[in-house]
């Protein structure tokens, strides 16, 4: 058993699904794995979730130390941006091979062929 942030655990690969794993997380880390991106410029790139999931998840992973929030407050509108921390950084491989992966499913077992 494994105890991470008050968090258990029964193995590593919980660990890092618990941090990286649902529906919108990959995605998420994978546009910000380029560059940091505003909160609208993510959600340009995912118009199927909901901005409330949106928000959850991004909060879920700034508190997990993946994501940094950077809110500008000098001039309205307020305007916030988010990047990777050194920690989420080391997701970028992981990230890249589940892409990678995808792209072959897409490519081999599609149901459009």
């Amino acid at each position: 058993m494994y105890k991470v942030k008050g968090k258990k655990y029964p193995c590593c690969t919980s660990v890092a699904m618990g941090i990286i794993g649902g529906k919108w997380k990959a995605a998420i880390l994978y546009y910000l794995s380029e560059q940091p991106l505003r909160y609208s410029e993510i959600r340009r790139q995912m118009p199927t979730v909901t901005e409330r999931t949106l928000s959850l998840q991004l909060k879920s992973l700034v508190e997990d130390g993946v994501l940094s929030r950077r809110a500008y407050t000098s001039k309205p509108p307020l305007t916030v941006e988010y990047s990777l921390t050194d920690f989420g950084k080391t997701l970028i491989p992981i990230i890249s091979g589940i892409s990678d992966w995808g792209a072959y499913v897409v490519k081999n077992h599609s149901d459009a062929k």
